[in-house]
């Protein structure tokens, strides 16, 4: 009497050599995946942050930042102090400044702070452009040549933007690139990628408002959103692996079928 056949059921499939070698394959994987999680994790929580009002104490701005680097996270907003002389013929209009809810203007000026290098200074806001220009004209007559120490925000460049056919020379962002395209005397010059934004304007404009910043959290969302994305991957490749498994179980019992001619049990 001929024993009767059965089909494979699916853990003997699951256990037999090739599918023990994909899974040491997932387990590797995974394994990848979530020390990068980890890795995530551990950057998520910043054990060292800020102290609180860390920005509001006015430090040189030699000690923050140096000429041509990027203005990092935990500085932005941070007060510093630095002297230097205004270039004669850069005191310059930027709109589109709102102090509040008003918008106005800005007149910034460059402030040469050591040989062949300078800032921006936002130095302070009129309401109207015939105010702002007579300010920058004063400024001009006084203030062109002369030291000065200021004591302000560094602020990030906000960037370029197209000009306008009407006004090809104006500017409506705060972005020293775009001021340095109408500075004199820029041969080799090192500029601040930062701008300075003065908390004390001159006579003819109105203080700058710029509150301090906001407190730093001390949780990054966005690394924990990255660590449930390599847990989730991790998960995931043993899903592929019993996916795999699974239907090379079922590929067997249709043709263990067709061979018998009679479903499986």
């Amino acid at each position: 009497m001929t024993p009767q056949e059965f089909p494979p059921t699916l853990r003997e499939v699951m256990l037999r050599g090739r599918w023990i070698a994909v899974l040491c394959a997932c387990l590797v994987v995974a394994g990848v995946f979530a020390f990068l999680g980890q890795w995530q994790l551990e950057r998520a929580i910043d054990t060292d942050p800020p102290p609180a009002g860390i920005t509001e104490e006015v430090r040189p701005l030699a000690d923050v930042l140096e000429p041509g680097e990027y203005l990092p996270e935990p500085l932005v907003g941070q007060r510093v102090e630095v002297a230097g002389e205004w270039i004669p013929g850069d005191f310059l209009i930027v709109s589109s400044r709102f102090n509040d809810d008003a918008e106005g203007f800005w007149v910034t000026g460059q402030l040469r702070v050591a040989e062949q290098t300078s800032i921006a200074v936002a130095l302070g806001w009129a309401p109207d452009r015939d105010s702002a220009d007579a300010a920058a004209d004063a400024l001009e007559r006084d203030a062109a040549g002369a030291e000065a120490t200021i004591t302000g925000r560094i602020i990030s460049d906000e960037g370029t933007s197209l000009p306008r056919r009407d006004d090809p020379f104006g500017m409506d962002r705060m972005s020293p690139a775009m001021l340095l395209g109408q500075w004199h005397d820029t041969e080799q010059l090192s500029v601040y990628r930062p701008y300075l934004a003065s908390v004390e304007a001159p006579t003819g404009l109105v203080d700058i408002v710029s509150p301090a910043p906001d407190e730093l959290g001390t949780v990054n969302w966005l690394n924990i959103f990255y660590a449930i994305e390599w847990a989730v991957f991790a998960g995931f490749a043993f899903y592929i692996w019993y996916r795999l498994a699974k239907d090379r179980w079922q590929l067997e019992v249709e043709e263990f079928e067709e061979r018998s001619g009679t479903p499986a049990p």
